[in-house]
């Protein structure tokens, strides 16, 4: 009998949408924007860069800002690493104009994890790859630095994706991630729904990542109450409003990811609008940090050689306000020594000059000068740390040289 009343209320639910209404007013249905965004594309393309994005936030003035995290980690502060544009943009956005905040994720419990997979979607391997899933993130591809604040509202861009959701794979036991995403997905929509029957009449904006928009846009437009709106019909935010809107933070993050992370390794740099960006954090204040980042950049970029990076990054080691965090650096897990987008993103400025002159110092075949260096560091971090250290180093020197930008000087 119990699970008849069970039945019963299950159904009750699931037809309650339209039953619902009756509760509130029908004339003002809730206006959802659904950003679809490319998760932490933010720090590598112009066009969609933070600022850009908290402009918009604030163009829109929304009552509530639903974001991508089940409720139960986003209650303990637990979010996607990767997801910059949320825990980085959204949130503080939110926390200082006081907008209330709806997370609508869906995620299947870490039994079913490892049922499905065999694996913790949400915890890293102990050396992470150098790429793909569960790998470090970076955009190898020209076409993400193209990316702009609307790109997903271009439906066509999404094809690939489309098609994957409506094929199932050619072997059933193979097609858990595809199925499961559509679960999840329905899953989103509902919680987007039900936030949006208790505002009546307000502005909900949800920032999702791209691949979910058109399927969580299609269930929403069964529900009376919702109203969807493309983000692009509100309009794109000023470059002069994007720069108010820009934190030191935000600009440093994307100097970090740029420079400091695998992205680097990839050649793949808007290297102009990077020098921008430190410009912009030098005229606000120079400090080891901004030196750090601009030795790299220029570094990379060939406007100096290793032998004089050395003798920065040794400078830069010694100077005292060097002895502390970066003022971003992507780091969850502060047990780990790597970050989601950086193999050594957990380590102090002082201690990544280090790294970095002990980086340069090899390429000049000074190579004991350079162990030297990483002996220093090794004694400074954990056991766990250590090792996670030493494997990145190791990968970093069988990995070809990163590609550089000519000089343009």
């Amino acid at each position: 009998m119990r699970l008849i009343h069970q039945l019963v209320a299950v159904l009750a639910f699931a037809t309650a949408p339209h039953a619902a209404l009756a509760a509130s007013d029908p004339d003002a249905p809730a206006r959802v924007i659904v950003l679809g965004v490319d998760h932490a594309a933010q720090l590598v393309a112009e066009n969609d860069r933070p600022g850009l994005l908290a402009a918009f936030i604030e163009r829109v003035a929304p009552d509530a800002i639903c974001v991508e995290r089940a409720p139960e980690p986003f209650a303990r502060g637990d979010m996607y690493e990767f997801t910059y544009e949320i825990q980085d943009v959204a949130l503080p956005y939110a926390h200082a104009h006081r907008i209330a905040v709806c997370p609508f994720d869906w995620e299947p419990s870490h039994g079913d994890q490892m049922l499905g997979w065999g694996l913790d979607l949400s915890t890293p391997p102990e050396v992470r790859k150098p790429e793909g899933f569960q790998g470090f993130l970076s955009f190898p591809q020209p076409k993400k630095l193209q990316r702009t604040l609307f790109s997903a509202d271009d439906r066509s861009t999404l094809a690939e994706i489309e098609h994957w959701i409506a094929t199932p794979a050619p072997e059933a036991s193979r097609d858990l991630s595809r199925r499961m995403y559509l679960y999840r997905t329905f899953m989103q929509a509902r919680r987007i729904a039900e936030a949006a029957r208790q505002r009546p009449g307000q502005t909900l904006l949800v920032v999702v990542g791209e691949f979910h928009k058109y399927e969580i846009e299609a269930i929403l437009a069964g529900y009376p109450w919702v109203r969807v709106v493309q983000p692009s019909s509100i309009g794109t935010p000023t470059a002069q409003q994007a720069e108010r809107a820009t934190t030191r933070a935000q600009r440093v993050a994307i100097a970090s990811f740029n420079l400091l992370g695998a992205q680097a390794d990839t050649g793949n740099v808007d290297w102009e609008w990077v020098g921008r960006e430190l410009d912009a954090l030098e005229r606000e204040r120079r400090d080891a940090e901004t030196a750090l980042l601009r030795t790299r950049y220029e570094s990379l970029t060939g406007r100096i050689d290793d032998a004089v990076a050395a003798t920065r990054y040794r400078d830069i080691a010694a100077d005292a306000d060097a002895a502390r965090r970066f003022t971003w650096d992507g780091v969850r897990d502060r047990s780990r020594v790597d970050s989601y987008f950086d193999p050594f993103g957990n380590l102090r400025i002082d201690q990544r000059a280090r790294l970095e002159q002990a980086r340069v110092l090899h390429a000049l075949d000074k190579h004991e000068e350079a162990e030297a260096l990483l002996d220093g560091l090794r004694g400074e971090l954990t056991p766990r740390q250590a090792r996670q250290l030493d494997a990145y180093w190791l990968r970093m020197l069988e990995a070809p040289a990163a590609n550089r930008e000519p000089t343009k000087e």
